[in-house]
């Protein structure tokens, strides 16, 4: 049996076979030409050496399909990780009530399925909320973490090969929750979502939380006009001074580290406006705020490193080790390129954030728009093109014979990218060039944008 890692997590686990049947499955609907190839069988049993080569064929192999525009967004590979994520958590089919919190913390009771997939659950929840057909594609479901100031910790957006019934109940832990959230990032989108009465109060009451959670700055004459509008009950007039405000829009992640200035600050990151900001305390306690344009990074890559030295024997090996880091190659000047590090635990949400802002910059330079980047399906319910989709999170499969090396098991864990245990995200020579995630948006800077 093979596990496999989405964005961090056990998604399932899978034998050699079944994997072999959604190859066959794959080549009879696309043809051979299309569908990588597969490892073959073997006719004698496996040595430990063969186990591993083969497991990262297998990986590679998936690799390849997810990322194949065609293979990896069919129903065919979606729904096979969806059975084997709902058998591998042994959860039969059955009706059941999921709670979707709203921004204002409201709960939003909604019945479906053990087995239904993002998708259908989002559409339920719009259903529920009376939320009209033409704004689903505005809104996702995010898993994340209450904290103990009541905020939220963001870990992931739920992909369309999950279902978040049993994302969410496997964890076996309360403070997880699925959150209903505005997906997009330009505000200029804000107005589509406001001509309707549902959406305009999906938006308000995230703009309040923001506020609230300290994530859009306001000083004392925006607080008393803010205040003065809620009171007047002109949620459309308290979004449009919110527009003005500094991060409104933005996705604050928790303190984390980076190696800009200088090795070692301390960092609060937040995502929004097409940029990466930067609040930095330096080691001499000064605080110095700056921002890293989305356009301007030519690449970027998640990688997981793991320190030689385990813990106390007996405990469960690297696990409080294993560091996830973001680092991107930024163009400081017109010819001086930097790569930046973020070591943080959300290192995967923050690659989905740039990869989604990337995707919506290119979806407005080819004309499109948020209402065309979904489509129906044949049983009427909402499925977004390909366009819509933050990150095309290749799984990746580890082995779970206990023999093999922690640092070797650790790296294999994660995604979005390849990814190996690495130390030092200084160069762009210590990983293979399928490791990165290359920027199209860098592709049209020019000289004026410097």
């Amino acid at each position: 049996a093979y596990n496999i890692h989405v964005n961090g997590v056990l998604h399932c686990r899978v034998r050699y076979s079944q994997l072999l049947g959604l190859h066959e499955q794959l080549r009879k609907e696309y043809g051979a030409n299309v569908v990588p190839a597969f490892p073959p069988k073997k006719i004698f049993t496996l040595t430990p050496a063969e186990v591993e080569q083969r497991r990262e064929q297998l990986e590679k192999y998936m690799q390849a399909v997810r990322q194949d525009p065609t293979l990896g967004g069919s129903e065919t590979f979606n729904s096979f990780l969806r059975k084997a994520q709902q058998e591998t958590q042994q959860i039969p089919t059955e009706e059941v009530v999921l709670e979707v919190l709203l921004s204002n913390g409201q709960k939003v009771k909604v019945s479906i399925l053990t087995s239904d997939q993002t998708e259908d659950v989002l559409e339920a929840v719009a259903s529920k909320l009376d939320l009209p057909d033409d704004l689903v594609g505005y809104f996702s479901l995010f898993l994340v973490r209450e904290t103990k100031d009541g905020a939220f910790s963001f870990v992931r957006k739920l992909q369309e090969f999950e279902l978040p019934y049993v994302s969410v109940t496997s964890l076996h832990n309360p403070e997880f929750q699925i959150i209903l959230r505005k997906s997009y990032w330009d505000s200029a989108y804000d107005d589509d979502v406001m001509e309707h009465r549902v959406g305009l109060n999906l938006l308000y009451a995230q703009t309040v939380s923001d506020i609230e959670h300290g994530w859009i700055l306001v000083n004392k004459e925006q607080h008393r006009q803010l205040k003065s509008l809620q009171e007047k009950v002109s949620k459309k007039e308290f979004i449009r001074l919110a527009q003005t405000l500094k991060y409104y829009g933005y996705l604050k992640f928790d303190p984390c580290v980076t190696d800009f200035p200088e090795k070692g600050c301390h960092v609060v990151v937040s995502a929004g406006n097409n940029e990466l900001n930067f609040q930095v305390r330096l080691p001499n306690e000064q605080i110095k705020e700056g921002s890293f344009k989305v356009t301007r990074m030519r690449c970027w890559r998640v990688t997981s490193s793991v320190p030689m030295s385990n813990g106390p024997s007996g405990s469960s090996p690297g696990k409080s080790e294993v560091k996830l880091e973001l680092a991107f190659e930024y163009l400081m000047s017109k010819d001086r390129l930097q790569w930046v590090t973020i070591t943080s635990p959300q290192a995967i949400m923050l690659s989905i954030c740039l990869q989604s802002m990337v995707d919506e910059l290119m979806v407005k330079k080819s004309g499109g728009s948020i209402r065309k980047m979904f489509r129906r399906r044949v049983n009427g319910a909402l499925r977004r093109s390909d366009s819509q989709q933050a990150v095309k999170s290749p799984p990746l499969l580890d082995s779970p014979d206990a023999s093999w090396e922690p640092m070797a098991k650790l790296s294999s864990k994660l995604t979005s990218v390849s990814l190996r245990g690495i130390s030092h995200s200084s160069s762009a020579n210590d990983v293979g060039a399928n490791d990165f995630h290359g920027n199209y948006a860098f592709e049209g800077i020019g000289d004026e944008d410097l």
